[in-house]
């Protein structure tokens, strides 16, 4: 049975049983002399032209904003910075992510913001998949969002065996009965699978839920061969698209992604190139040990810093 919610310290673990499905990142010692704690980002201001922000855990915690990010944005733009955003939230249309960001008083430009849904969106009419996309998707969607023929997954078993491919966005209105049939039609007979989501969890106000990222993976345990494609921290598209927009003119090695998971934001970061700098007071370590994390999954971040 799937869990509603996780402990921190069990999605740790589990982040952990599925990392060899992650792209390659080299294998290092946990040299924790390496690290450097700062106090805020702006100890690392001149180090770095582009500034790479995680949403959850870093800029907020659920709908609202964590205290101070708003004046750390301001200042880093007045300071000439490139500023992104990098969300795995995919559950929200493009122009729900410009809303929520400007709800929680930032002033983020459109092209700022580069969320994984709207990456995978991209990708969905090069995949080469013909026929209708069964969606796992929030409870307001609509079909005509996207631009291939598709509909939401309900609790109807003959939706299922209708799909030519799933998609799987949101985990909002999922459900263990429906994730059940999901395992069931793909055991049947596999199709391909795209996660606009890698997230096992997201910090929430009452602790972590549980993302699109989680049942992904309990899809890949329960059915052998099953092809799955991921759009999202740390997989490589969404990278791609934060460099398309710097136009070449950063080098990898003066851009650099804040985050507060080891095994998205931190293991994407230094997959790339990217400096990465580890949050630890709001997000994904909140409560635990951070140095501990680091040295049992050899994950090791350039910077550790309580807050941006």
């Amino acid at each position: 049975m799937l869990q509603a919610t996780l402990s921190s310290e069990d999605a740790f673990i589990r982040y952990e049983a599925v990392r060899a499905r992650f792209p390659h990142l080299p294998t290092c010692k946990s040299d924790l002399s390496t690290i450097a704690s700062i106090s805020s980002l702006s100890d690392i201001t001149e180090q770095f032209d582009a500034f790479v922000f995680d949403a959850f855990g870093v800029l907020n915690v659920g709908d609202s904003a964590i205290t101070g990010a708003c004046d750390r944005i301001n200042f880093l733009r007045n300071k000439g910075k490139r500023l992104f955003v990098l969300t795995n939230a995919a559950s929200y249309r493009f122009s729900k992510v410009v809303e929520k960001f400007e709800k929680l008083g930032f002033s983020f430009l459109d092209s700022e913001l580069v969320s994984s849904r709207a990456v995978c969106e991209m990708h969905l009419g090069q995949s080469g998949i013909e026929g209708v996309w069964g969606v796992v998707a929030p409870k307001d969607f609509s079909p005509g969002e996207l631009s291939v023929p598709c509909f939401s997954l309900t609790d109807d078993p003959a939706g299922y065996e209708q799909a030519d491919a799933f998609l799987i966005l949101s985990s909002e209105s999922w459900t263990n009965d429906r994730q059940e049939l999901l395992v069931a039609s793909l055991a049947m007979k596999t199709r391909p699978v795209i996660v606009a989501n890698p997230d096992l969890v997201a910090p929430r106000e009452i602790g972590l839920s549980i993302e699109p990222g989680y049942y992904a993976h309990d899809l890949m345990d329960r059915v052998p061969g099953l092809s799955v494609a991921f759009h999202g921290k740390p997989f490589a598209s969404v990278y791609d698209e934060v460099e398309r927009r710097l136009h070449g003119i950063v080098p990898r090695n003066r851009i650099v992604m804040m985050g507060d998971s080891l095994h998205t934001d931190i293991w994407g970061g230094r997959v790339r190139g990217w400096g990465s700098v580890l949050v630890t007071e709001h997000g994904f370590l909140r409560g635990q040990d951070p140095l501990e994390a680091i040295r049992v999954s050899g994950i090791v971040p350039d910077f550790i810093v309580p807050s941006i």
